[in-house]
This record gives C-alpha cells, sequence and structure tokens, in this order.
C-alpha cells in the first residue's frame, strides 16, 4: 500500500482498502507510543497547521502527532496570515508549499482545502471544512474497531443535521466500509441528494446500507453504534438556535433512545458537546430555552458505554496515520 504524497480531502478519493490499511496502520502506530516504542521517522520534516476555525482536537492531535514523528509543527490561526485578504488561496498554497512539507487546514470552505492541494506541490490534510471531516471519521472508525472488532455489517444510527461535514463523512465513511447506516433526522436536514446518490452507488459494491429516515424508531432498531453532532455549527449566527431546536429536540441522544439500541451499542460524539450547563452556551440555552442539554443528554453521554473520550484520544493515532503515510515510502 503507497499513499505517499496523497492528499486527505474527502473520504471519497479513498478505497476501503486505503481506509483499512489506515486504520490498522493507526492501531499499530497507537500499540507503540503505549509501549514506549518511538517512531520519530520523520526527523527534519515541517508541517503547518492553518487554522480558520479553533478546536482543540485537531490542533492537538496534528501538533503531537507531528513532534512524536520527530517534526517540527508550525501553528497559524485565523489571524496569523494574509489567506484569503491580502493574498489568494492559490498564493498562499504557492509559497506555503515551498517552505513546508505537509499542510493541514482546518476552516470554512472545501474549495479552499482543494485549492491548497491543487497549488502548494506537498500532501494537504483535511482538519474540517463546512463538507467534510475524514480524520474525524478515521477516528471514529478506529474507536468502533476497538469495541466491536470490525466494520462491516455494523449498525451505525447519526441522530441531528445531517448536512455538513459529520453527517455527509459518517454516510461516506460507511458507504465505504460496508456500513449499515442511518440517517436519522427532519428531511431538510439531510445531504444533499448528489451525495447521497455517490454514497448509494458506492454501497452496491461494498454491501454498504444507507437509509435516510426521520423515524426515530427505525433509525435506532439494532443499532451498535449511536452518534450525534452539535446542533448549531460554528460560524453560524446565534438566530439559528431557536428554529435548530425545535426541528431537532426530537432527534435528541437521551437516556430512553439510547435504551432501544443493542445493550452493548456505544456512543460517539465527536465533540465539543453540550450535554450539560458547564459551558458558556450550554448556560445561554439554558436560559432561553429551558433545556439543560441539547443534542445528548448528560446521563447517555456520561454513561459507560459513551466511548467519547476514546473517540478524542484516537484522533491523535489516526491523524499520525494520515500524516505518516503520505509521507514515508511505501513498507
Amino acid at each position: 500500500m503507497n499513499l505517499k504524497n496523497r492528499h486527505l480531502l474527502t473520504l471519497l478519493d479513498f478505497t476501503p482498502e486505503e481506509i483499512n490499511y489506515l486504520l490498522e496502520l493507526a492501531a499499530r502506530l497507537k500499540f507503540e507510543k503505549k509501549n514506549g516504542i518511538t517512531h520519530q521517522v520523520l526527523k527534519g520534516k515541517n508541517i503547518v497547521l492553518l487554522f480558520e476555525k479553533d478546536s482543540t482536537r485537531t490542533r492537538c492531535a496534528f501538533e503531537v502527532a507531528g513532534y512524536d514523528l520527530g517534526m517540527n509543527v508550525t501553528y497559524i490561526g485565523s489571524s496569523g496570515s494574509q489567506m484569503g485578504k491580502k493574498e489568494s488561496i492559490k498564493d498562499t498554497a504557492r509559497v506555503l508549499g515551498r517552505m513546508f512539507d505537509g499542510i493541514e487546514y482546518r476552516g470554512f470552505k472545501q474549495e479552499t482545502v482543494e485549492c491548497l492541494a491543487e497549488y502548494s506541490g506537498v500532501p494537504v490534510w483535511n482538519g474540517l471544512t463546512e463538507k467534510f471531516h475524514p480524520t474525524q471519521i478515521l477516528a471514529d472508525f478506529l474507536t468502533i474497531k476497538e469495541y466491536k472488532g470490525d466494520l462491516k455489517g455494523i449498525k451505525f444510527a447519526y441522530f441531528g443535521d445531517g448536512r455538513y461535514n459529520m453527517g455527509n463523512s459518517y454516510m461516506v465513511g460507511s458507504a465505504k466500509m460496508g456500513i449499515d447506516f442511518r440517517m436519522v433526522g427532519p428531511k431538510e436536514l439531510w445531504p444533499s441528494e448528489d451525495l447521497i446518490n455517490k454514497c448509494q452507488e458506492i454501497a452496491k459494491q461494498t454491501g454498504a446500507k444507507i437509509t435516510l429516515t426521520e423515524d426515530v424508531n427505525e433509525g435506532i432498531k439494532d443499532c451498535d453504534v449511536v452518534a450525534t453532532d452539535v446542533w448549531v455549527s460554528m460560524g453560524e449566527p446565534d438566530e439559528v438556535w431557536a428554529e435548530r431546536i425545535k426541528l431537532l429536540k426530537p432527534y435528541q441522544v437521551n437516556k430512553e433512545l439510547f435504551a432501544k439500541a443493542k445493550s452493548d451499542a456505544i456512543f460517539l460524539h465527536c465533540l465539543p458537546s453540550f450535554h450539560n450547563l458547564e459551558t458558556k452556551v450550554g448556560m445561554e440555552v439554558y436560559e432561553k430555552f429551558g433545556l439543560n442539554g441539547l443534542e445528548v443528554t448528560e446521563d447517555v453521554f456520561e454513561c459507560e458505554r459513551s466511548v467519547v473520550f476514546d473517540e478524542a484520544e484516537n484522533r491523535l493515532h489516526t491523524i499520525k496515520a494520515v500524516i505518516y503515510a503520505s509521507m514515508v515510502d511505501a513498507e
């Protein structure tokens, strides 16, 4: 398997075999780190992290992954460059490609990460755009494999807003890996028809099953994995809260809903999560709408079958595998 110099922009660009290779590589690198086996195979290499949107997990995972591999890491936040303001994305890509061996981008537009990939001349990794979040899906799939042994045939339900990066990426990843995937939420918040059709075509080749439903009971039935995400994404105006809560309250992952999944089902959330009143946003929502939890309730988030912090840790190991695979000669 040779993924050297490959970009990671969306899992649509990868075969099931390549995705599985990345997951196996991540598992190996995780084992080595846990057992004190160093793998600083990229000493002297330099990568840059471009962040238009803040993140705890994505930034820390890329930085620690780079350091573990022996690399030098430069972080540039939203005010740290002229990209898109005084300098075009294309020009920024060509400058950074002369100085760095790889580029991570986390921001708003999929077109931006695609432009960086087209013009930089070095591997580019998508740390999140409005359309796709491939590194998160790899982490989630590694977590599922750790708890369930395999991906093929897993019954996976995603509850909530399906139009953006997490809904899109779960559907793509599930289609690629032969998963029985259920998108559960109001029809107006489903992914685009074009992406649904693409995933249905992929599913025909892999044995996956793609279901979109507004019926929570149909979605949760016999599920092995239940996932959700925040109802209002970073960058959206405050005015959408009332509308989004009205639409999505029936799809909240609460104790009653989770009890309808299999007795050994696990719960996933990419984080951050509004599951109590211990955040500024959580308290504001409580004061305005009387809810002490949004997309998931505290009793599910903190239950023994919630594996969200294993999932968060696996961001490190899967991102490390992506960097490693795109910069090291095939083994």
